[in-house]
Formats: C-alpha cells, sequence, structure tokens
C-alpha cells in the first residue's frame, strides 16, 4: 500500500493524511525494506 502509493505520485505527506495510524518513519522502513528485498533478489539470482 505505501509502495503503490508512492508509485502513484503521492507524497509522504498526503500519505499520511490518508493513513493517519502511518508515521513517516513507518514509511522509510517500508521503503527500506522493500529497497533490501529488490537488492537480494538480484544478487541471489546472479550467483545462481
Amino acid at each position: 500500500m505505501i509502495l503503490a502509493n508512492l508509485a502513484e505520485g503521492l507524497s509522504p505527506e498526503a500519505i499520511l493524511r490518508e493513513y493517519p495510524t502511518l508515521t513517516l518513519e513507518g514509511i522509510r522502513a517500508a521503503l527500506s525494506y522493500a529497497a533490501d528485498a529488490t537488492q537480494r533478489h538480484f544478487v541471489d539470482r546472479g550467483a545462481a
């Protein structure tokens, strides 16, 4: 949900208004997780 909203062009501030239980730290954590998962996916595939 967070990544999809960012991909659609919503700003973090707009996402926070739409989902008041989220925090900016939560958005950053989602981005960090996605970056890590993507990096692992490409590293693992290259090693195979």
